[in-house]
């Protein structure tokens, strides 16, 4: 039976380790992608974020499955936020060789339904594989600001198919925006990494997660024991 000095030692030498990897861990010792050092929060993000890019990538089964409304005709007038991203919208739809005119805070879209969402799923590819310099070559703006806008003419679209009764349609469109370009914009710049790959330093931070729980819950229980603090449940 340990006596209270001991217990007490020992909380306070777990309770200190465990501050002092805290500090260590919010300090920039960490590597990154771009070869800067980041902190253990920020490295664990990002490595988190490469294992589930790996598994998020649903973008060709939405093209496959958007070939079906090819030569079908779409034509609406999309009601968008502002003045300004009815004009962005109907830049991306003009230049993907689309019929679109903005007036006001709407865009007057007309065409192939199946082309126009295979324009949308082709730019969130390029942006799911961080070829921004592709999509900024192609409109003249910046990537992530072409992906937004797309998700926002999509947003428009399935409200439009909505109002309109073409449920499965609008259902459709909101797949290729959760599936597609969401992840897309989401993911930009993020490295994916197959799970099989990274399984042990996987397993390890799951493990140090459990085990740095631990560590402090089990210094507070020994400090407490040893000051005469009954913990009980």
């Amino acid at each position: 039976m340990a006596s209270t000095a001991q217990l007490k030692t020992t909380g306070l030498f777990l309770l200190v380790s465990f501050f002092a990897i805290l500090v260590a861990i919010f300090m920039p010792l960490f590597p990154s992608a771009s070869g800067q050092k980041i902190n253990g929060l920020d490295y664990l993000d990002n490595f988190f974020n490469q294992l589930s890019k790996s598994s998020a990538y649903y973008i060709p089964d939405q093209l496959e499955k958007a070939k079906k409304y090819n030569g079908q005709q779409y034509s609406a007038s999309l009601k968008m936020k502002s003045a300004d991203e009815a004009a962005t919208t109907a830049k991306l739809f003009a230049t993907s060789g689309i019929g679109a005119t903005a007036e006001g805070d709407k865009v007057s879209v007309n065409g192939d339904f199946g082309a126009m969402i295979a324009t949308m799923l082709n730019d969130a590819d390029l942006m799911y594989k961080n070829d921004g310099k592709a999509l900024n070559a192609k409109y003249g703006m910046d990537e992530r600001q072409a992906i937004y806008s797309w998700y926002q003419a999509l947003t428009a679209m399935e409200k439009d198919m909505t109002k309109t009764g073409k449920f499965a349609d609008a259902k459709f469109v909101k797949s290729c925006m959760s599936k597609a370009v969401e992840p897309a914009y989401n993911y930009y710049e993020v490295e994916a990494k197959p799970v099989k790959e990274e399984m042990v330093l996987l397993i390890a931070a799951l493990a140090f997660y459990v085990i740095y729980t631990m560590w402090y819950g089990y210094g507070l229980l020994f400090l407490f024991e040893g000051l005469g603090i009954k913990l009980d449940h």
